[in-house]
């Protein structure tokens, strides 16, 4: 059974239960370029249920059998209001938190499901394919374009990338996916990835960064 909740790093816990995740792809060119993707002209949009949160801190566990898991560092948005076909301007009154996720992806399966034209859930929403770090209160005057996300697995650097090259900011995703489904307290935003995924190998040890602000370091069982 998932306890996972939603906290700050203060340790105090999110009032809202975990909600769903909506997730961005192709979001940072180079990244959508080292995977032979498209860039996309809009926002590529998928979700995933609240069995994939677990806690960043916590042993990684992956599925087995399934093929190569990649890692996929993103810029994670705690939503704390409803928001519904709201305008960019609109939008940042309804983050909470900023933090970090792992957007687990099976990329044989991924592959796989492209290549017949299917949905990529099975190989991006199985249980504790998302795991989060304890989120930062939001600070309104925060410059999103300003933070660097940065993975290093066994010591070396594996993704480091500015949330300033995101195709789509954060005010322009949070607008577009509010016109296509409400977003609740509790939800959680994933903002895409830089370049540099990769799989993950049993015993890996990974730290994951936001800028200074935050830390987490992990491994993968």
């Amino acid at each position: 059974m998932n306890l996972y909740r939603h906290s700050f790093i203060d340790d105090t816990e999110f009032a809202a239960s975990p909600g769903k995740l909506v997730c961005v792809g192709r979001n940072y060119a180079e990244h959508a370029k080292e995977l032979g993707n498209d860039i996309p002209d809009t926002p590529l949009l998928f979700m995933k249920p609240a069995t994939a949160m677990v806690a960043m801190a916590e042993p990684l566990q992956l599925p087995a059998g399934d093929g190569s898991c990649h890692h996929e560092l993103e810029l994670a948005l705690l939503i704390g209001q409803p928001l519904s076909r709201a305008a960019p301007d609109q939008c940042r009154v309804a983050i909470a938190g900023i933090g970090l996720a792992l957007d687990l992806t099976l990329r044989d399966v991924q592959t796989e499901l492209k290549k017949k034209g299917q949905p990529w859930e099975r190989a991006k929403a199985f249980d504790g394919a998302s795991p989060l770090s304890a989120f930062i209160p939001f600070d309104s005057a925060l410059d999103f374009s300003s933070l660097t996300l940065r993975l290093t697995r066994n010591g070396g650097v594996q993704q480091l990338g500015s949330c300033g090259d995101m195709l789509f900011s954060v005010e322009t995703l949070l607008s577009d996916i509010s016109h296509n489904f409400s977003l609740m307290p509790g939800d959680v935003v994933l903002t895409g990835t830089p370049a540099g995924v990769g799989p993950l190998c049993r015993g890996d040890h990974l730290l994951c960064e936001l800028d200074g602000l935050l830390k987490v370091e992990t491994m993968v069982l």
